[in-house]
């Protein structure tokens, strides 16, 4: 039991941890909002609970599909060049939080939601790394259920320490310095989405 949720947790800090889209969306919505950057990560962590849930189902094998992957491939390459221009745009704004009201701000958490949970979804590398773990779990005969709880708490953990740290550091930048971590986020964002429109031309 202990060794199966060990196992996990170091396969989700494996997962979560390195530097990606989402993580990159995290971070710079970190410095001007820790809600709407946890939404996001939760929308990541629920995309992975979707396909937790087809591999539990059987459906996998649907998603599995070369034609499948070649969708998610361009519509999540669209996606992510979306995000980065919507990152880029909005370089200039003013880490001031403004209080728009409670229904103003509850769109914007089920907007960034959404974001997290669309990159994810649309990432066929998403689908790659639950295959991989499900063959993994079932080489080393391990407890599923407890490798998925350690899995996930890491995760959860990611998701929500990792934007908190950025939140309570962001009085350390200035402006200018801000207006540059967004241009560089977005140019790292468009780097991904170049690199999986490449992928998926390649796997036609």
């Amino acid at each position: 039991m202990v060794e199966a949720f060990t196992e996990g947790f170091v396969l989700g800090l494996g997962a979560a941890v390195p530097v990606g889209p989402v993580n990159i969306l995290i971070m710079t919505k970190a410095l001007k909002n820790y809600t709407n950057a946890v939404s996001i990560g939760f929308g990541a962590m629920s995309a992975d609970i979707t396909y937790l849930t087809l591999i539990l189902f059987g459906f996998f094998v649907f998603v599995k599909n070369s034609s499948v992957q070649m969708a998610l491939g361009f519509f999540g390459t669209i996606f992510l060049t979306y995000i980065a221009y919507l990152i880029y745009k909005n370089r200039n704004e003013k880490i001031t939080i403004h209080n728009s009201g409670v229904k103003s701000e509850n769109n914007k958490i089920i907007t960034n939601y959404l974001k997290g949970y669309s990159i994810t979804l649309l990432n066929p590398y998403t689908i790659g790394f639950w295959i991989s773990i499900s063959a993994y779990i079932n080489t080393k005969n391990i407890s599923f259920g407890f490798t998925l709880l350690g899995l996930f708490c890491a995760i959860f953990l990611w998701i929500t320490l990792m934007p908190l740290f950025v939140h309570k550091t962001k009085h350390l930048f200035s402006q200018i310095i801000i207006k540059n971590i967004s241009v560089i986020a977005a140019g790292i964002l468009l780097f991904f989405a170049i690199g999986m429109l490449i992928n998926t031309i390649k796997g036609i």
